[in-house]
């Protein structure tokens, strides 16, 4: 048996191999990018930075939205041209409460807005007298909102008890609503403690717990 030359075979290989197999079909894209490059660069790293973040989720009031471990991407941009609306998952500045630190950031959703009456009872939460169809949470919540009293045009002899939600403000609950400290303890939300909007989740776990203890998210998120 006889075996190439490495001159030989290298003769062989540099005629049968061209740079046309390359994606690029030229090492062009190796080069340094340039002026130009670097400020596209920086211009893109800039509007991320404002506009956006990454966010690490270390509890289980999202459940099952969100999970333990889950990584999400969160865009800060839209309620500068909106409001924020119903089933918006936001997270936020948590409001003053005993034992809730000035930089603890929470994750809930949006389940009313300014002006709406909100009741939980019997294990459904009620929106202006109309239960709202929640396919989306883990159990039915097993407590009762009755912090303030209030009747519905609907219902003009009955009197019910419930949060009201003012002006400038959104009631939010988590999805794990036996598990996350949210509006049903400490009322409505301001709406200038929003910091921005859930987008979607960038990276979960193969290895997770299926259910979680705990309530809301920083860079890692809060209760």
């Amino acid at each position: 048996m006889s075996f190439l030359r490495p001159s030989a075979l290298y003769r062989l290989l540099m005629a049968q191999t061209t740079l046309k197999w390359l994606p690029c079909q030229n090492i062009g894209f190796l080069k340094w990018p340039g002026f130009d490059g670097l400020l596209r660069m920086l211009v893109l790293f800039l509007l991320w930075s404002t506009f956006s973040e990454l966010r690490f989720i270390p509890s289980s009031s999202m459940y099952p939205t969100l999970r333990v471990g889950d990584r999400i991407i969160v865009e800060k941009a839209s309620y500068y041209i909106r409001n924020p609306a119903i089933n918006d998952i936001i997270i936020f500045r948590a409001p003053k409460q005993p034992g809730i630190m000035e930089h603890d950031v929470f994750i809930k959703r949006i389940v009313a807005k300014a002006g709406d009456w909100v009741q939980v009872r019997q294990g459904s939460l009620y929106v202006n007298g109309i239960t709202r169809n929640e396919d989306f949470i883990a159990e039915r919540p097993r407590y009762t909102s009755n912090l303030t009293v209030c009747s519905f045009v609907s219902y003009p002899f009955m009197f019910l008890f419930c949060h009201y939600v003012p002006r400038g403000h959104v009631y939010v609950l988590g999805d794990n609503r036996n598990n996350s400290y949210d509006s049903h303890v400490w009322g409505p939300l301001p709406v200038r403690n929003i910091i921005g909007r859930f987008v979607t989740v960038c990276y979960r776990p193969s290895n997770r717990r299926s259910q979680a203890t705990g309530a809301g998210l920083p860079t890692q998120l809060s209760s």
